[in-house]
C-alpha cells in the first residue's frame, strides 16, 4: 500500500496566532488606506510594499506577546 505524502508545514500546525493574523490584517489595510507609516515616529515615509506592511504587522504582533515565529538573522 502505498504511503500518503504530506507536506511538513500541516504536521508543524499553526505558524502564527489568529491574533497575530489579525495584526497583519490590520496592517495590510492602513496600507491600503495610506496610513501605515514606517519608523519608531512615524515620520519616515508612506509603506508602499505589500512584504514591508506584512514585516510591520508581525512586529506589532510580537510586541503585543502573540504567537509568531522568529525573526529571520539577516
Amino acid at each position: 500500500m502505498a504511503r500518503k505524502r504530506t507536506t511538513g508545514r500541516k504536521s508543524r500546525g499553526r505558524r502564527q496566532s489568529q491574533g497575530a493574523s489579525k495584526t497583519v490584517a490590520t496592517a495590510m489595510r492602513r496600507r491600503k488606506r495610506g496610513t501605515l507609516r514606517s519608523g519608531k515616529r512615524g515620520k519616515a515615509g508612506r509603506v508602499k510594499s505589500r512584504k514591508q506592511a506584512i514585516a510591520i504587522g508581525l512586529s506589532e504582533a510580537r510586541k503585543k506577546g502573540a504567537k509568531v515565529p522568529p525573526r529571520k538573522a539577516a
